[in-house]
């Protein structure tokens, strides 16, 4: 019998939008994302083999730092546990690939003054919780008026 070889990868890409009167006043593109080491173990390894201890992608977090390491548990610079958004996600018949969507509204005081946000991360709590991925992007500004509207992408391939 011949063994069949097949490669299994996981990439991730992200989109952050920064908006202002329904109008994008800011833009990432789309970048590839760092799942860490724990985000393997953790949310892959261990949710498919439903091992306790496994976790599931729920929020989502911005901050000012730089890009998380392998080994990183937590965002760099993240702008407060307590504004991290919950996602929606949703994927269709056959993908390979499951969307996260969050919006921070401005309405929700997610800053309390205009910030620089440089990273953006997946996390399975709104309160402390493991980082699963995360990267940067090019420093943005965002005001107390303005909406980030992020979009998160992993891919089975």
């Amino acid at each position: 019998m011949k063994a069949v070889k097949q490669g299994v990868g996981v990439r991730g890409f992200f989109h952050v939008q920064i908006m202002e009167d329904d109008k994008i006043v800011g833009d990432s593109g789309w970048l590839k994302n760092q799942v860490t080491n724990l985000g393997f173990n953790q949310y892959l390894v261990s949710a498919l083999g439903s091992i306790a201890g496994s976790k599931y992608v729920s929020h989502v977090a911005l901050g000012t730092g730089t890009v998380p390491g392998a080994a990183a548990t937590t965002l760099d610079g993240e702008l407060g546990e307590a504004v991290r958004k919950a996602v929606t996600a949703a994927t269709s018949s056959g993908s390979k690939t499951v969307r996260f969507t969050a919006t921070f509204a401005s309405a929700d005081s997610f800053v309390t003054a205009t910030r620089n946000i440089s990273n953006i991360g997946l996390f399975n709590s709104n309160a402390a919780g493991t980082l699963f991925s995360g990267n940067t992007f090019a420093s943005s500004s965002v005001a107390t008026n303005q909406a980030v509207n992020a979009t998160y992408d992993i891919v089975f391939s």
